[in-house]
């Protein structure tokens, strides 16, 4: 089978920051724990617990050690909790997660209302949110209901949200009333990169692979921009969940990958693939 690689997909530069950051902290100490998982893909996430990482979802249960600070960030609260128990940080945040955690206290200290545009169950909107006091999160137009009229208004964006979604809101946002209102873009150019590329690449093929953890909001992201454009497209985390009656009828195969996707996934997905022959494969 054919298999085209999109041009830009697989790990971005803050994940695999975040990767080499831990690995060479479980280097340096034993005792390591991560206040959620470092980046949402489990494969990575497995890797790094076999190599002594713990996972936690508490800071109340770390008793003593390092704290590493995942990808998405924490909250100032959070820091400031896992510094008043003396336990050592080694912050792994995104930097680009940084400069929207920045912008955020920024805003809210000029006197903005923070609005951001993202998903306010995903750890990184979370991390944000705890960097401001008057702060609204909004994914849809439905929620616009619960800016409050007459308020000046500072508008950022989750990281991994679609440009074209970041557009479609603050058109609905700018319809309200308000006193005031800056926008900020707070998008990350290379998940808009990855976007492009998947979707430019999906038109071409006859089937669609886009792998990457299940919890990843970007790779969720390229899976339904990959959908509208190819109906044959398939979010997987990996070759052993792929159903191989997909193949059957097509010659052509796209395959792309999440920011928090390891390489060697992107690497064994791709070399099945150009080896399968579906002839061979009983209906």
């Amino acid at each position: 089978m054919k298999v085209l690689v999109a041009e830009k997909c697989g790990f971005c530069p803050g994940v695999r920051t975040a990767i080499n950051l831990a690995q060479k902290t479980l280097e340096d100490h034993d005792d390591v724990h991560s206040l959620g998982h470092i980046i949402h893909n489990e494969d990575m996430v497995n890797q790094l617990s076999e190599a002594g990482l713990s996972t936690v979802d508490s800071i109340e249960t770390i008793k003593s050690g390092t704290v590493l600070i995942r990808s998405h960030g924490a909250t100032l609260a959070e820091l400031d909790q896992i510094r008043e128990k003396g336990l050592k940080i080694v912050d792994a945040t995104c930097v680009l997660v940084k400069r929207v955690q920045k912008i955020a206290r920024q805003l809210n200290e000029e006197g903005y209302k923070v609005v951001i545009i993202g998903d306010k169950n995903h750890p990184e909107v979370k991390a944000v949110v705890g960097f401001a006091e008057d702060v609204e999160v909004v994914a849809s137009d439905e929620d616009l209901d619960k800016i409050i009229l007459g308020k000046k208004l500072g508008v950022i964006c989750q990281t991994t949200q679609s440009p074209d979604h970041f557009a479609n809101m603050i058109a609905a946002i700018a319809r309200k009333g308000f006193s005031e209102i800056k926008i900020i873009n707070t998008l990350c150019r290379e998940t808009m990169a990855r976007q492009t590329a998947a979707v430019k690449l999906c038109r071409q093929v006859g089937v669609m692979f886009v792998l990457g953890g299940s919890h990843s909001a970007n790779t969720r992201k390229l899976a339904e921009l990959c959908k509208k454009h190819n109906p044959q497209t398939y979010h997987l985390q990996n070759w052993a969940e792929l159903d191989k009656s997909c193949l059957f009828g097509k010659t052509t195969a796209g395959v792309t990958a999440g920011a928090s996707t390891p390489d060697d996934v992107v690497s064994e997905f791709v070399r099945n693939l150009e080896s399968y022959e579906p002839a061979s494969e009983k209906l």
